[in-house]
């Protein structure tokens, strides 16, 4: 099968299959691009299981990783805490 029929074939998909289809091939790109050692503070899980887990939310979840930095300077305590106290 050419590039071009397996283009076609994509978008006669649902919009769900084609969300997962473009997770995927997001995921195989970074693992492909990534460093081949995950930083100190990331060796406690395999990426197989990350990307396991990341397989497992809603497209428009999975958009939402990585906009924040991973060592942002708050606490992700501090945050909830506010939206607790905002939406309350």
């Amino acid at each position: 099968m050419t590039p071009q029929e397996l283009q076609k074939q994509a978008i006669r998909l649902p919009i769900a299959e084609r969300w997962r289809l473009v997770q995927t091939l997001l995921i195989s790109i970074q693992q492909e691009t990534q460093p081949a050692t995950p930083p100190a503070d990331e060796q406690h899980s395999t990426g197989t299981e990350i990307d396991a887990a990341i397989a497992q939310l809603h497209p428009w979840t999975q958009s939402l990783i990585g906009i924040l930095p991973a060592n942002s300077a708050d606490p992700p305590e501090t945050y909830i805490d506010y939206l607790e106290e905002k939406y309350a």
